[in-house]
């Protein structure tokens, strides 16, 4: 049996309608939208246009012309802080935060543009809002934070951290790669001012699409400039959106595919593909809690993604990893998971943790299996 337990990096399988739709842009109609005028191109401009306005609906984005496309969440992230931030700004994110977002806020914080605080979160991996409203200064631009942690599953409290910066008047951008489709987000009742989202996890797209979602009329400056098919007998780059933040080429591949992701989450139901994983996970943590030789991490929190964390007592993380796959075919992820800070909070740095992370296609035998595999791990370990 090959069981695939690595949801969070990326779903799979994808659902067929996916698929589908991917095939069919490649074999019916695979041209580029906004660029020419004939019906393959005009095809292709409306199936873009119709992924927006779905995503907007998804979201409760003001206009679809404010849902912007990029490769991935790391683009998005990259576009909206570098066109956010400006010299003397200050910004606080916590210690969950994926190297998505600390790193190109250390960049800029290297070159002497901005401050940066990093509040702590305790062993549980959950933010502490008293020291996050204690860090606000009076040059405070911006609050960013992680929806949900890949390394513990805890679910930040978005709804509370927008309004405190909302009354604060300082703009909350949340980074949403692990929850976006798996949990309902409402931009406008979050008081969310940049939703960034990527479209190959639970949003059961192909890899190689994300974006952004942004809230009333936040301006994030140009960082790629180019050909947009709009405006294009003028030398300077159109400052409208969503031309104003996607130059070049459009990734109308990926876009067709998350579109038929999208649709596939609300047909199947957002909360019944929470309520399908998060049992499953339950199910897989109350045998792993019967393992003395394990330590689970996070699941601290009132809600969390359908992973978990661990590692068994004398395996080095990338060991066990290995021997899940070479002698069981079973697919996980160890190590830091692109996130250090969240492991220090929870005491698993340098080492990291072996991470399952359970997707919509997950099944109770998939589950029953791993479980046994990782006993006979344990024995052997012995």
């Amino acid at each position: 049996m090959k069981v695939y337990l690595d949801n969070s990096a990326t779903s799979w399988p994808k659902p067929a309608g996916v698929v589908s739709a991917i095939s069919k842009y490649l074999n019916e109609y695979g041209a580029s939208p906004g660029r020419s005028g004939h019906s393959f191109a005009l095809k292709a401009a409306r199936e873009v246009f119709e992924t927006r306005e779905l995503l907007a609906g998804f979201f409760n984005v003001p206009s679809s012309d404010h849902v912007i496309f990029s490769a991935n969440a790391t683009h998005a992230l990259n576009i909206a802080l570098k066109g956010l931030l400006k010299k003397g700004d200050h910004v606080i994110i916590s210690h969950l935060e994926h190297n998505s977002v600390l790193r190109p806020l250390r960049h800029l914080e290297n070159l002497g543009l901005i401050e940066l605080s990093i509040i702590d979160c305790d062993e549980k991996g959950i933010i502490d809002l008293k020291k996050l409203e204690a860090a606000f200064k009076p040059n405070t631009r911006l609050v960013a934070t992680i929806h949900g942690s890949n390394v513990t599953g805890a679910i930040s409290p978005i709804q509370k951290i927008g309004e405190l910066c909302k009354s604060k008047k300082v703009l909350y951008l949340v980074d949403a790669a692990q929850t976006a489709g798996l949990f309902p987000i409402d931009i406008q009742k979050n008081n969310i001012d940049v939703l960034v989202f990527t479209g190959h996890k639970k949003m059961y797209g192909p890899p190689g699409i994300g974006g952004m979602c942004l809230n009333n009329d936040i301006m994030i400056d140009t960082l790629i400039h180019g050909g947009t098919g709009s405006k294009s007998e003028m030398d300077v780059h159109p400052d409208f959106y969503p031309d104003r933040l996607e130059a070049g080429t459009s990734n109308t591949v990926g876009i067709v595919g998350l579109k038929a992701g999208v649709q596939y989450v609300i047909n199947t139901g957002i909360d019944n593909l929470r309520k399908k994983q998060t049992d499953l996970l339950n199910y897989f943590v109350s045998h792993l809690r019967e393992m003395n030789e394990i330590t689970l991490y996070g699941l601290s929190s009132e809600e969390y993604l359908p992973l978990v964390s661990l590692n068994i007592k004398n395996i080095i993380s990338s060991d066990l990893a290995f021997a899940l796959d070479r002698d069981h075919e079973i697919m996980v992820r160890a190590g830091i998971h692109c996130s250090p800070l969240a492991h220090k909070s929870i005491g698993t740095f340098p080492q990291g943790t072996v991470r399952f992370s359970i997707g919509g296609f997950n099944t109770e035998e998939e589950i029953n299996y791993s479980i046994d595999a990782i006993k006979k791990i344990i024995i052997k370990n012995k």
